[in-house]
Parts: structure tokens; sequence; C-alpha cells
């Protein structure tokens, strides 16, 4: 296995965690990877406890980091759909052995 420096300011561990790490992030990527092309309100559905100022934050850093797109149709009233993008979709088998591995381990972990 490959070590990294995590003290280093460019290990990308701590930079790519530093990212997605939060739990927002990963179930906006959850959400997109189960039902695809999603709407804002659609994701606000999926995510109920989440605020507005919040999801809105979370979309436009996972679309700066290549996660997720965002399209936005010239309609009145405005339309915009979400979906993960190539890059956000290769990350999703790992994230998947993350959540399978939370599922297995939750009680242990949460005592």
């Amino acid at each position: 296995m490959r070590q990294f420096d995590l003290q280093y300011p460019t290990c990308p561990v701590r930079n790519i965690l530093g990212r997605i790490g939060d739990k927002w992030s990963l179930l906006v990527l959850c959400s997109l990877q189960e039902n695809g092309v999603m709407r804002y309100k659609e994701l606000m559905n999926a995510i109920p406890d989440i605020s507005h100022k919040v999801i809105s934050s979370t979309l436009k850093h996972l679309e700066e980091d290549h996660l997720i797109s965002r399209k936005a149709y010239a309609e009145i009233p405005p339309r915009v759909e979400y979906a993960l993008t190539e890059t956000g979709k290769s990350l999703m088998p790992a994230v998947q052995m993350m959540i399978d591995w939370a599922q297995k381990h939750f009680e242990e972990v949460t005592k």
C-alpha cells in the first residue's frame, strides 16, 4: 500500500476527503447515484433535514470539483437539473463500500 504524507498540503487523501467527507456531500452524491438526474426540489425532498443554504453550497462545491453537473434550462419558471459526472460516477463504488461497511459496523462503532 502506498503511503502518503498526510501532513503535506497537497496530499491527495487529505484534500479529497476534505472535499467530500462531510455528510451532506455524500448524501447528495448517493441521491444522484440512486435517482439519476434530479432537480433541486427533488434533492431537498430526498434529504429532508438539509437547509436551502447548505444544499446550495454543497451543490456548488460538488460542481466545482467536477463530481456533479448542473444544467439550467431557459424556461419560466427556471429549471435546473443535477447529475453525476463521469468523475462522480467513478467515485461511487468507493462510496458504496463505505456505506456497506457503515451498515455492517454501525452498532459496533456507535456504542
